[in-house]
């Protein structure tokens, strides 16, 4: 079975690769630290101490082995020629019907932070900017109903 692409920029790569570093060398040993002392107390069997850590132990081996898995999978995306909108633009946008500009970084959907401004390529947004230049105004669907954006500036 072939695993999906995982999109990221190089900065959310390198927030992948340090995250899994700190699991694997700080809280991996912290983890341990914890069973240790739960199984010191004696009595597996009715300790609850030693089943929380335990499935904190399993919690944490499933958070590694999903962010290897995401890392191992990875395509770095660069952003384009500045010209047309592509996956690691940021992009500011008009909201034609409040005249407000917003500003927007498209990212995969790993990396993926509307309060940060950084929308996935599979959104409804980020898909209809996609491919697009200046000046172009796209629709995008949205629960409110249909929304429309002038393109007002493309950067790398």
């Amino acid at each position: 079975m072939t695993e999906k692409k995982v999109m990221l920029t190089e900065d959310g790569y390198n927030k992948l690769v340090e995250k899994l570093n700190y699991l694997k060398s700080v809280r991996r040993i912290e983890v341990a630290e914890r069973l240790k002392a739960a199984i010191a107390l004696g009595d597996l069997s009715e300790n609850s101490e030693y089943d929380d850590a335990k499935n904190e132990q399993a919690f944490l081996e499933g958070e590694i082995q999903e962010l290897e898995t995401k890392i191992r999978n990875s395509d770095i995306i660069k952003a384009g020629d500045g010209k047309t909108v592509t996956m690691g633009s940021r992009v500011t946008v008009k909201d034609l019907e409040f005249d407000e500009d917003e500003t927007f970084l498209i990212v995969g959907s790993t990396e993926a932070d509307p309060d940060e401004g950084k929308i996935s390529n599979e959104s409804p947004l980020g898909m209809a900017l996609l491919g697009q230049q200046i000046d172009h105004v796209v629709n995008v669907n949205a629960p409110a109903g249909i929304i429309q954006y002038k393109i007002m500036d493309i950067k790398k």
